[in-house]
């Protein structure tokens, strides 16, 4: 006589293994789907990193441009206030060397001292200065024509008065130089 759990056994195995016979190649088309997947998010997380990283550098680039840009240019504002006290120093001492009083030696060496001084801040600073020549040629670059006037003798575009000197801050322009032009047509 047999035995019917046993038989029922017996069926259940061979319906198990029916089953992962089955599943075995289905099995082999799951995980090589599954190993495609992985290897897409890899290299999306892969390109993802790698622009990540170049941003990074990117921005450290600029900020160390940023860095040097304020180092360099961070005084403009207190330069460009310190040139009317350039100027004012230059007027004193031309008008100090006009009078040949013995309390104006005294002056003119002082206000000469202090000159000579804030032009070696200037230096040290980066501060630059722009010193047209009569005759010179005119460049809008670092000259502003503050007049024009037909003087005999010149040609259009040649400096004919220097009102006041220009500076630069490094590379920058901080003040043009003032000058007149002349406008004399050319013969």
């Amino acid at each position: 006589m047999a035995d019917p759990n046993k038989d029922e056994f017996l069926d259940d195995i061979d319906e198990i293994e029916a089953e992962a016979e089955a599943l075995d190649g289905q099995e082999i088309d799951d995980e090589a789907l599954e190993i495609d997947q992985l290897r897409a998010e890899r290299d999306v997380l892969k390109d993802r990193f790698m622009r990540a990283l170049a941003d990074a550098e990117n921005a450290r680039k600029r900020a160390e441009k940023d860095r040097r840009e304020a180092q360099a240019y961070g005084g403009t504002r207190i330069a460009r206030d310190l040139l009317p006290v350039y100027d004012n120093l230059n007027r004193a001492l031309t008008a100090a060397k006009e009078d040949e009083g013995e309390a104006s030696k005294a002056l003119v060496e002082g206000v000469e001292l202090t000159l000579k001084e804030l032009l070696n801040v200037f230096d040290r600073h980066g501060v630059t200065r722009i010193t047209p020549q009569v005759g010179d040629k005119f460049d809008p670059k670092e000259h502003e024509a503050m007049f024009e006037a037909p003087v005999p003798g010149t040609t259009a575009g040649e400096i004919i008065q220097v009102s006041a000197e220009g500076f630069f801050l490094h590379d920058r322009l901080l003040r043009p130089a003032q000058v007149g032009v002349s406008s004399m047509p050319a013969s």
